[in-house]
């Protein structure tokens, strides 16, 4: 079945339809000539056409989430035990179990969860990756830095630990032992191997991220800039096209473009 048939009789659903994100989903499907089929928030939030997230989940196909790490969890465990809809998942700041709800979840359902949908970040991804495996530890330091408004409530964000994982695969190290995700007073000198994380909140940042290799002799900076939130909108579109119909699983931006995994 080609694209535009499959957009005729897909049936999206947008949570967190009140907020920038949501609004922009909604917008993106619109252009595309894709009517949502519902749009639902949390209780007590106000936007025009918000339904029930059970009702909602009773019409979509498939649902494009961009809330909360605790509303994305509870929205996975509340599709499984229905048997659906498909999910994909955009929110970020996840704890070890919350992640873990989403985890069970796909056991049931199919599930795109993307720290970035964008195809520029993901492109970044890999050369980072392939950079830090160049790149000896003792020779070059990792620095990530990301930049967002001023409303953004987690750090560091969903990319920076993307992009952070990224470099720390590329070494052959687990990230978490080798972060360094804040400083602050007398911290002495780096630890050789260290990939440290910078922060900025402000203004209306929609997302800047960069990853530097500095050594003695030269810095090296691959970086990525997002101008407009229609960006992930229109990745997270083209994920729900991609992941109705899908078995049940956990899947990400890498298998949505399909593109070669980062060993």
């Amino acid at each position: 079945m080609g694209d535009s048939a499959l957009s005729a009789i897909l049936k999206i659903a947008v949570a967190g339809a009140a907020g920038r994100m949501g609004q922009a989903v909604a917008a993106t499907l619109r252009a595309q000539g894709m009517e949502p089929v519902a749009l639902f928030d949390r209780p007590g939030a106000e936007a025009p056409g918000l339904v029930d997230v059970e009702q909602a989940l009773g019409m979509a196909d498939v649902v494009i989430d961009f809330t909360s790490a605790a509303a994305s969890a509870e929205l996975a465990a509340r599709a499984a035990l229905r048997g659906g809809p498909a999910l994909v998942i955009g929110s970020t700041g996840f704890n070890p179990g919350q992640i873990d709800a989403v985890a069970a979840a796909a056991g049931k359902i199919a599930i795109v969860r993307a720290g970035n949908f964008s195809l520029g970040v993901n492109m970044l991804l890999g050369l980072v990756a392939q950079a830090a495996r160049a790149l000896a530890a003792s020779d070059y330091d990792i620095e990530v830095f990301e930049a967002h408004h001023r409303r953004k409530v987690d750090a560091p964000s969903g990319t920076a630990l993307m992009l952070g994982e990224a470099a720390a695969r590329g070494r052959g190290v687990a990230l978490d032992a080798v972060a360094k995700r804040a400083r602050d007073g007398i911290t002495g000198e780096r630890t050789c191997g260290d990939i440290g994380f910078s922060v900025m909140r402000g203004g209306g940042i929609v997302g800047e991220h960069s990853v530097t290799f500095a050594s003695d002799e030269e810095i090296l900076t691959l970086s990525h800039s997002a101008r407009d939130r229609g960006l992930f909108a229109r990745g997270a579109v083209a994920a729900a096209r991609w992941v109705a119909g899908r078995p049940a699983g956990e899947y990400d931006m890498v298998d949505v473009l399909g593109m070669p995994k980062q060993g």
